[in-house]
């Protein structure tokens, strides 16, 4: 946040916005040294995570490690030395049987008929990371068995999200008879039903919360349905396809390396949809990576030699460098373009389709970086809007194939609930984000009279709304999340997982916690505490505004770490006083040598 110095209100050591109003007034606090004309980011809190001692002294006893790894698995839900064994040897043997999912026998025997009776079979799905992953998933594995099988994504901007009576009128027009809907579907009753007129069936496939009533689909595979006792809940989009050619693969005895070839889409679509990964979600990502490391398919392939990534990628490059690049396509051209890269089976013609990816993503990253700054100018020049604890922003110029990014951004920087609207077919289309344990899916739900639609998960939505409503729905949004939020959730919170000494890191500790991985969601890489450390005298300053420290305490053997953007902080290693650290732990290697130092998350 961009504040001039007579924005602030000094009390203590805390500094108040004094456009807020008294009922919503926000403490915002800074270390103590900072001073109004001396800005600096916003101190964030730190919540400690407890854990059951008796639970965990029992878990140390059983696996003879360091104490707090053990309330690290306490705090992930492994209590036995059996789940713990389970937790660090995931195994594909581990994946629940599909036909727990309830309809899924119904959607089996679908597919069955429509083989039998030559029957043409279109796959429908969205045009982000899970949509695109999905189709690319299904259609590869029934393309292999079934000739007469063909793919569909709606375009963003004619179409938008979800199934479109569009792409129904053009399997009407193909003689299509059967739609296998993935990452949509679940509150699309008008379309199914549109389709069942003209005597096309839907499986519907979807990981999104359903409405009241379902699809009159042929079938609905959805683990949020009410009625289904799937032990699962969390899957992707692209999960769920899984999960369908998991199911017919076991009904035909087919081999399971058939359907573990599919497990790298599973993966970029479980980093990329932010998707909690915990249970099964765990196992599908750790062995999606392991297959993008050792032998992915051509298109991920070819993306990979293009960006010379030639070290082993983990869960983050994922989603931070491969999703982006899928996710492109259905931003700023057409979602199919990144269907045909990844079921593309020859390398030199995915290195050919990658360069059109990367096209893509530089235009997507330019639209980005213009509308985030013109975001920040309206918020940051309107009083009201500074003082509002919801962010609802339209712009008609604004293209909507980046609009989620930059509601992630204005996140990033403010801190609440955001909603950013560009214009499509006459109306507004908008993407939302949350921040952490807010539900914004609830909240737009409250404020649903003013939607024409709207969709989405706890902290992630989407809707559409007429340009005349926009008005009443950001007066009504705000005094709804006003009412609802709490102050803490307006502050940007650390998660610490435990406080230990320097004289912890070692590669030991590092070499079991690494085990803990892939982290993402409901599994978050550890934050460790570290009190009353000093600078040696040997940070510095790099690149500007990296930060390099050098630390000790009480005498321990010091420890080296990098503050990204974190130079402001070297203020504090001047004054040649104890401080304390949150941080994470890498591996940092140079010449062959490797060595464990902490990436700096903050620091009081």
């Amino acid at each position: 946040m961009r504040f001039s110095t007579k924005q602030y209100v000094l009390n203590q050591n805390y500094f108040y916005l004094n456009q807020f109003s008294k009922n919503s007034l926000l403490p915002i606090q800074f270390n103590k040294f900072d001073t109004p004309g001396n800005y600096m980011l916003p101190q964030k809190r730190w919540k400690y995570l407890d854990a059951d001692e008796a639970i965990v002294d029992d878990l140390q006893k059983q696996l003879n490690i360091h104490r707090v790894l053990c309330k690290l698995l306490v705090l992930r839900g492994v209590k036995t030395f059996e789940e713990a064994r389970n937790f660090f040897r995931p195994s594909l043997d581990s994946l629940h049987d599909p036909f727990l999912m309830k309809d899924m026998d119904v959607a089996i025997l679908r597919i069955e008929n429509a083989l039998a009776n030559n029957e043409r079979i279109l796959i429908y799905g969205d045009y982000d990371v899970d949509g695109t992953t999905a189709v690319s998933l299904v259609y590869s594995f029934f393309k292999e068995i079934y000739k007469d099988v063909a793919y569909y994504i709606p375009d963003r901007y004619t179409e938008g999200y979800g199934i479109s009576f569009q792409g129904i009128d053009f399997a009407k027009d193909n003689n299509f008879n059967l739609i296998i809907a993935l990452d949509c579907g679940i509150k699309s009753n008008d379309k199914v039903d549109y389709a069942k007129e003209r005597n096309i069936d839907f499986i519907i496939c979807d990981h999104h919360l359903p409405g009241e009533i379902l699809p009159g689909a042929a079938a609905v595979l959805d683990p949020k349905r009410k009625d289904c006792e799937y032990p699962y809940k969390e899957l992707s989009g692209c999960g769920i396809g899984f999960k369908l050619i998991q199911a017919y693969a076991m009904k035909h005895d087919m081999l399971s390396e058939k359907i573990y070839d599919q497990l790298d889409l599973v993966a970029v679509s479980i980093a990329s949809d932010l998707v909690p990964i915990t249970g099964e979600n765990r196992i599908l990502a750790k062995f999606g990576t392991d297959r993008i490391n050792t032998n992915p398919r051509a298109g991920i392939k070819a993306l990979m030699s293009e960006l010379k990534l030639t070290r082993i990628l983990d869960i983050t490059d994922l989603v931070f460098i491969i999703g982006p690049r899928i996710n492109a396509a259905g931003r700023i051209a057409h979602g199919s373009e990144a269907v045909t890269l990844l079921i593309e089976d020859d390398y030199d013609t995915a290195i050919e389709k990658t360069k059109k990816v990367q096209l893509n993503n530089t235009n997507r990253k330019t639209l980005d970086k213009d509308i985030t700054e013109e975001a920040f100018a309206m918020i940051d020049g309107d009083e009201v809007m500074i003082a509002r604890k919801t962010t609802v922003l339209y712009r008609e110029h604004w293209h909507k194939g980046v609009i989620g990014i930059v509601a992630s951004r204005l996140i990033e920087k403010y801190h609440r609930p955001t909603i950013i609207l560009a214009a499509s077919n006459g109306k507004a289309v908008g993407s939302g984000r949350s921040v952490p344990g807010f539900d914004l899916h609830d909240a737009i739900d409250a404020c649903s009279d003013h939607l024409v639609q709207f969709g989405g998960h706890k902290y992630a939505a989407g809707l559409t709304i007429e340009l005349d409503q926009i008005e009443a729905f950001s007066q009504q949004f705000d005094k709804i999340v006003t009412e609802r939020i709490t102050a803490e959730q307006l502050i940007p919170q650390i998660e610490i997982d435990a406080e230990i000494e320097l004289t912890d890191i070692n590669e030991r500790f590092y070499n079991i916690l690494v085990q803990m991985a892939p982290f993402g969601p409901g599994n978050m890489c550890p934050n460790f505490v570290t009190k009353d450390v000093y600078d040696t005298g040997f940070s510095k300053i790099l690149n500007g505004n990296h930060l390099k420290l050098n630390i000790l305490k009480d005498g321990q053997d010091p420890k080296n770490g990098v503050g990204f953007g974190m130079g402001n902080y070297m203020k504090i290693m001047e004054k040649k006083e104890s401080f304390d650290i949150c941080y994470q732990l890498y591996p940092n290697v140079w010449n062959n040598q490797t060595k464990i130092e902490f990436k700096l998350k903050d620091l009081q």
